[in-house]
């Protein structure tokens, strides 16, 4: 009888505490994964992005320079840190819902009053061979104790695949890290191709100045212009002298700049300038936009903390439920060392289970829950961010593309233009047929048209390295 109404008294306060930590609902906010069919009309779906960076880029010293990056770069070893910290979540979470087993030994010694309640007992109590309790009385223990909680409403699961879904977002981040410093690098690498050679057309330039610079001179002293006209040509040249300290800077800079992604202190960039102004822009296959989902790090990091987040709400609301815990052990305890191990008159062992649930004071609990529903929300707001981010990205690259090559093809005749006028302003000034003026600012626009035209086709090629890392390309 007593039995039976224990049994009761338990499914009665298992049926209370089911009744009473009935989790609040909350319906999940979905994901909106739609994007458009196509970018410009084009529903070709070969896609750049599916070839590595050492097989898009042709030049041997920029391919050695991101392999160093990829080894050296410090952030890059930071963030595979991360991953590694992040790795390790999973297992403690594994770990939670197995058992736990410890093993544990102790001693003491203890003396009671002889006249209290327990020096009464010992006192009147005999063990072995008539002798009474000794005193102090020694305890000394030995033994295995275990703990284990059954995972019934899988939130302990639920809390490992969590663990799982960030350390992959972990993984995505860091390849997202790794497009980064491979853009950043060719980008620029390319900037130096480009400061070199406008280096390169600056001192040509400034020989061209020169040269006129003596014609002037001689106008002046056959009496043909006057000093201010040489005062002109010399002010140009010294101007432009000037502008080479300030391209070396800017190398020695951007130089740097490589150094400092590779992990190593300044030294010299080993480049090819001279095939610079020959350098045609990889052509880029866009693909559809469909593939940006599958393709991108960023948006794949950004679906995995959303599915994370998903499994943290159903964690917060297993909170709410009874759990149910099994605990027990084994050993030996004894108030002599010599009788620890003897058997079975030394031997302890105990089993238990209990059920606890929430019934008074949940208001912590509803506080995660509401937090965990709110980083839901904000995940699915930060993922289809992350998808628009990616498609503008790609429109943008796409249409800058295009309008850099008919601003290059429209430059390309400015400069040939200009270049053929220098000659003929010479002619005309030796001829007296021009105004020294005229030859001046004939020589100051061919030379912003050539440093403009180098820097068109930097933007070019900073384009197509834009394009390969909006499409998601340069972490395989």
């Amino acid at each position: 009888m007593l039995k039976r109404s224990i049994i009761t008294i338990a499914g009665s306060l298992l049926v209370v505490g089911m009744l009473n930590s009935c989790a609040p609902t909350q319906a999940l906010k979905q994901e909106n994964r739609t994007v458009p069919d196509t970018y410009q009309g084009s529903s070709d779906s070969t896609n750049s992005a599916e070839i590595s960076w050492s097989e898009f880029f042709n030049d041997p010293n920029l391919k050695a320079l991101v392999d160093t990056a990829l080894v050296r770069n410090q952030e890059l070893n930071i963030f595979l840190q991360e991953v590694l910290e992040s790795s390790t979540e999973i297992k403690a979470r594994k770990g939670e819902y197995l058992p736990f087993v410890s093993i544990g030994a102790g001693g003491g010694i203890d003396k009671v009053g002889r006249y209290t309640r327990e020096g009464v007992v010992e006192s009147n109590h005999e063990i072995m061979e008539g002798r009474e309790f000794p005193e102090p009385l020694g305890d000394v223990t030995f033994g295995l104790s275990a703990s284990w909680e059954l995972d019934v409403w899988k939130k302990l699961r639920n809390s490992k695949k969590s663990a799982v879904m960030n350390y992959l977002s972990t993984v995505e981040g860091k390849n997202f890290l790794v497009t980064q410093i491979v853009a950043e690098i060719a980008n620029s690498y390319f900037e130096l191709l480009a400061l070199d050679n406008q280096l390169a057309i600056l001192k040509q330039n400034i020989q061209i100045q020169k040269n006129a610079l003596e014609v002037v001179k001689m106008q002046k002293e056959a009496a043909k212009v006057t000093e201010l006209a040489v005062k002109r040509f010399e002010a140009e040249v010294a101007k432009n002298q000037s502008l080479i300290y300030e391209l070396n800077q800017e190398i020695v800079e951007t130089e740097n700049r490589i150094n400092f992604m590779l992990g190593r202190y300044p030294q010299p960039i080993v480049r090819s300038s001279a095939a610079f102004p020959d350098l045609m822009p990889k052509l880029i296959e866009e693909g559809v936009p469909s593939q940006l989902l599958a393709n991108r790090p960023d948006i794949r990091q950004a679906e995995l903390a959303l599915e994370a987040s998903k499994l943290d709400i159903k964690v917060a609301r297993a909170e709410f439920y009874p759990a149910f815990r099994i605990v027990g052990g084994i050993g030996y305890q004894a108030f002599n060392p010599r009788y620890l191990v003897t058997t079975p008159e030394s031997l302890i062992f105990n089993l238990a289970g209990d059920l606890v649930a929430p019934l008074v004071n949940r208001n912590a609990i509803k506080a995660n829950l509401q937090a965990a529903n709110a980083r839901q929300v904000a995940a699915v707001y930060d993922y289809e961010k992350s998808i628009l981010n990616g498609y503008i990205e790609v429109a943008n690259q796409l249409s800058k593309i295009d309008n850099l090559q008919e601003s290059f093809a429209l430059k390309s005749k400015q400069v040939e233009a200009l270049t053929q006028s220098i000659t003929i302003s010479n002619n005309l000034f030796s001829s007296a047929r021009a105004d020294y003026m005229e030859v001046l600012l004939t020589q100051r626009e061919a030379l912003e048209s050539r440093m403009e035209l180098i820097e068109t086709k930097k933007q070019q090629m900073n384009a197509m390295v834009d394009m390969y890392q909006a499409l998601g390309g340069g972490w395989n």
